[in-house]
């Protein structure tokens, strides 16, 4: 998702995509354990997509303060 698609939407929808996303990292982080995720890197990126949503929503919170 991008950056811009992510300011689009309302905080209740972000923090939904922030649970999804966590649950998809948990899977990922199995995957590799068990040596069945070929590409490590899309750990990072999930991280990378959960903080931008992360900090959207503090921004989103800070101004309708």
């Amino acid at each position: 998702m991008k950056l811009q698609e992510i300011r689009e939407k309302t905080v209740d929808e972000l923090k939904a995509a922030v649970v999804d996303y966590k649950k998809q990292l948990f899977d990922l982080r199995v995957q590799k354990s068990l040596h069945k995720l070929e590409n490590t890197a899309q750990i990072g990126k999930l991280k990378h997509e959960i903080a931008q949503i992360k900090t959207v929503i503090n921004e989103k919170s800070e101004k309708s303060e």
